[in-house]
């Protein structure tokens, strides 16, 4: 059984709907067991509590076959006590409407999100945002790993600069954004958009070629079979 997005677009799985087979011949996995391991991830993610850091940000753990990385939790994600709460994620739940046809609740309870860092990095003396370190960004990749061999994802969608870097090295956004990638990521081979962070503060996605290359990417999420088995086709 099936329901329809508010306002049209994809057609809706019901929570739970599986299909009678998956892609790779598999049988569906038991959501049960793997429920129970991300819980386990995610108690061992609030036992971390670095000095100078605000408490732990996490999604609930979802059984998904998309996982979205994001960077690290801002200040009102720290307070709100879920990824992507503030005006970012409003961005970010448009730019995922775009290409689902489905809202953010909905979407938040299809898709797993991680970050790199997990609590609140804190404030730079200028009174901005603090951008993790490589070495604090280190501390939390064993939950990251862990996560990808639970869920073992076939779409992972790397948002912003730092995710990006985390899953395929440095470079400039403009080689990875608008490409469908394919890597093994901690023994699991996985499709890859990669997005820009949909922060305020950003003018990359507003202008050339950012503007063309998010819409490209986008356009790839939508067409990508994980997206149309999860949300649904598009009417």
């Amino acid at each position: 059984m099936a329901v329809r997005a508010a306002g049209g677009g994809r057609r809706l799985p019901q929570a739970g709907e599986e299909p009678s087979s998956r892609r790779d011949g598999s049988a569906p996995r038991g959501r049960r067991s793997v429920r129970r391991a991300l819980l386990a991830v995610q108690r061992d993610i609030r036992a971390l509590r670095p000095r100078g850091f605000g408490p732990p940000v996490h999604g609930p753990a979802i059984d998904s076959r998309i996982y979205l990385l994001g960077q690290a939790p801002g200040p009102h994600e720290a307070r709100l006590g879920r990824p992507f709460a503030w005006t970012a994620g409003r961005t970010l739940f448009r730019w995922l409407e775009e290409a689902t046809g489905a809202g953010e609740d909905l979407v938040r309870s299809r898709v797993y999100i991680g970050a790199v860092v997990r609590c609140y990095p804190g404030k730079t003396a200028a009174g901005g945002d603090r951008v993790p370190t490589p070495a604090e960004c280190a501390r939390w990749r064993g939950f990251v790993e862990r996560e990808i061999r639970i869920l073992r994802p076939r779409l992972v969608l790397p948002v912003g600069r730092l995710a990006i870097f985390e899953l395929l090295g440095e470079g400039p956004l403009a080689a990875v954004v608008g490409r469908r990638l394919t890597r093994r990521l901690y023994g699991v081979e996985v499709d890859l958009v990669p997005l820009p962070h949909p922060s305020g503060a950003s003018t990359w996605f507003k202008l050339e070629p950012g503007r063309t290359l998010l819409a490209r990417a986008l356009s790839l999420l939508a067409a990508h079979p994980e997206v149309k088995r999860t949300f649904g086709e598009r009417r």
